[in-house]
């Protein structure tokens, strides 16, 4: 398969500046050494606890914050220092679609000229045939024609995610990170949104990040899933693999957190202890041993390596220390 994108040692810190004079006395580690890669077509799944660095790991690669450390590759391209006006060039080809449809889409702006912006923007269609070609992708999203002239405020919530899609694939990307596409809406508007992103993946043959703290939802539409805890990696797996011989303690609170038809709320659930460690002052050696029910005496002073225990599964555990 087609690498399409490798990320390396991703770090992305923010300062903290106090004081009269706004010196730095610290830093967030949002991003603290994430690393993997995609090839295409894929679907990787990026999920945790709010406040683990999901939606950061996907607004640096786009850029849209810039790292600390580490490097962005994209089809064999190092972009982790790209300047502005070359990065804009590759727009076209990188897209997002946002979490929550609503603040994303200019209440001002009725839904063509909303897509039709992208299409001004990183292409030279006008006229009749960015007209045209708008109407053909409000039709691949589920939109109707008459919704061209209508503003975002009077559509429904999965209506404007409709269009917060068709904005991102007006330039015919060949990846897109979606940041939580379907945690704005109803549980029923949800499935039909899953559906349409996974005909339009496997029709258009795109690659994607679909970040998400919603471990059913993930299941149901990635093929290899990383879970991330405080601003790390901890495991990473074929969406099966990572199901069925879980490792990581931290995945395996996760998954026993998945309602059940016929389960009780308590039966089999591992319940965790405290929350989510600060960014800017985390624990010595591994982040998760404070919460985690298996930890050792080395687990407290020793930050535990990222490597490979199964065929393509990687976990970051000292209860895992050699390959299985």
């Amino acid at each position: 398969m087609e690498e399409i994108l490798r990320v390396d040692n991703l770090k992305t810190y923010f300062p903290i500046r106090r004081g009269v004079l706004k010196r730095t006395v610290g830093y967030i580690r949002a991003v603290d050494g994430v690393g993997f890669t995609i090839y295409r077509p894929q679907v990787l799944g990026l999920v945790g606890e709010s406040g683990s660095g999901k939606t950061t790991v996907g607004r640096t690669i786009l850029k849209l914050l810039e790292p600390t450390d580490g490097r962005i590759i994209y089809r064999g391209k190092d972009i982790t220092h790209l300047p502005r006006k070359d990065m804009k060039a590759l727009r076209s080809q990188i897209q997002i679609v946002f979490q929550d449809p609503q603040a994303s889409l200019n209440p001002r702006m009725r839904v063509g000229t909303i897509i039709e912006r992208a299409l001004k923007i990183n292409t030279s269609l006008k006229g009749h045939r960015a007209r045209d070609k708008i109407i053909d992708l409000m039709e691949k999203v589920g939109l109707l024609e008459e919704h061209y002239n209508r503003y975002p405020h009077e559509l429904s919530g999965g209506q404007q995610q409709r269009v917060g899609i068709a904005r991102a694939l007006a330039c015919e990307p060949d990846f897109i990170i979606l940041d939580e596409p379907t945690s704005a809406l109803d549980v029923s508007v949800q499935a039909q949104i899953l559906n349409l992103l996974k005909r339009l993946h496997r029709e258009l043959h795109l690659s994607s990040i679909f970040i998400s703290h919603n471990l059913s939802v993930v299941d149901h539409f990635c093929d290899d899933i990383a879970v991330m805890y405080a601003g790390k990696i901890v495991e990473l797996a074929p969406r099966d693999a990572l199901f069925r011989f879980t490792r990581h303690p931290y995945t395996k609170a996760l998954i026993s957190a998945i309602p059940e038809v016929g389960k009780r709320r308590k039966e089999g659930r591992i319940t965790l202890k405290g929350g989510t460690p600060s960014s800017s002052n985390p624990p010595s050696g591994c982040r998760f041993h404070p919460r985690c029910l298996e930890r050792t005496d080395e687990c407290e002073v020793k930050e535990p390596e990222f490597r490979e225990v199964a065929s393509k599964h990687l976990v970051s555990c000292h209860l895992y220390g050699k390959r299985i």
